[in-house]
């Protein structure tokens, strides 16, 4: 079983959970739930198990080394980007100067998108005299929180009892404007409007993880805990596609349930395959799954 510990926090944490473990041995380690594992468990609980309890090897994926490749590419150019010296350029220029700030891959055609994006947001920042806003406050920053999932809150989901969770995640990119933060997600795979389900509810995820973070973790990292989270959004710069809303409340429940499914699960030792013709045929863990060969995916 692999045990996490975390400065700060009095319980340790892990996915190989055990929901018979009493609450009040303080020795035994509490759920660690992450924004990952919440989009496993959706995709399939079996993979989940796989994944996360089981911890069974899995091969990475074209689509995975290419979304590591743009997400450290697009860290490493918030951290050296210069406004000074982009101020005196003209557009053309600080599309050419912020697409030379991108290493040389094979992921050029989405840097050069994500240099026409950044550009013009530059522009109007430098025109609107906003330009201390440009940058992220956060880029690429891991938060840690601890809840109380209380019974009585979920009677559709019966739990056995109240249970302390640990929320662990990496934020992307948070930026600010003159009403709060704004954090965005990053995606490498192409936008279909039927993503924005999931999406929403990735991003209540951040809210809740950063509602919850506590008041000395923000501070180190120069984050003011009296602003709020007031909108959110994502960019998948492979559709040249970012959006950005106000947060929603309706997200944030439906969070909630998935959270609650899981530890239900967990408590019923119940992680059953989801069959998916598109999804199974995909899955790394195609070939030891039970269920597919059940149901002839193998």
């Amino acid at each position: 079983m692999k045990i996490q510990k975390k400065d700060g926090f009095e319980r340790d944490f892990t996915y190989q959970w055990n929901a018979d473990w009493k609450e009040e041995d303080t020795s035994k380690p509490i759920l660690k739930i992450t924004k990952s594992s919440l989009g496993s468990m959706d995709w399939c609980p079996k993979k989940y198990q796989f994944n996360y309890i089981e911890r069974k090897p899995q091969d990475t994926s074209e689509a995975m080394h290419n979304g590591t490749l743009v997400h450290n590419a697009l860290e490493d150019f918030y951290n050296v980007f210069d406004i000074k010296k982009a101020e005196t350029m003209d557009t053309k220029e600080v599309t050419d100067y912020m697409f030379s700030l991108f290493p040389i891959d094979n992921m050029s055609e989405m840097y050069e998108t994500l240099s026409v994006n950044e550009a013009q947001r530059f522009m109007v920042a430098k025109e609107d005299k906003t330009l201390e806003m440009f940058l992220p406050v956060i880029n690429e920053v891991c938060l840690d929180a601890q809840i109380t999932i209380r019974r009585a809150d979920y009677p559709k989901f019966p739990l056995k009892r109240d249970y302390v969770i640990h929320l662990q995640g990496i934020i992307d990119r948070m930026f600010i404007d003159k009403q709060g933060y704004i954090p965005m997600e990053l995606k490498t795979g192409a936008w279909k409007e039927y993503k924005k389900t999931s999406m929403r509810k990735e991003m209540a995820y951040y809210k809740l993880l950063f509602d919850n973070c506590p008041i000395e973790q923000l501070e180190a990292i120069g984050i003011n805990r009296d602003l709020p989270i007031t909108h959110w959004g994502w960019r998948y710069p492979a559709s040249n596609h970012i959006y950005v809303e106000p947060q929603k409340k309706s997200s944030h429940k439906a969070l909630m349930r998935s959270i609650v499914k899981i530890i239900k699960a967990y408590e019923d030792n119940s992680f059953p395959t989801k069959y998916n013709a598109r999804t199974c045929s995909f899955c790394a863990y195609l070939d030891i799954c039970d269920g597919g060969a059940d149901e002839g995916w193998l």
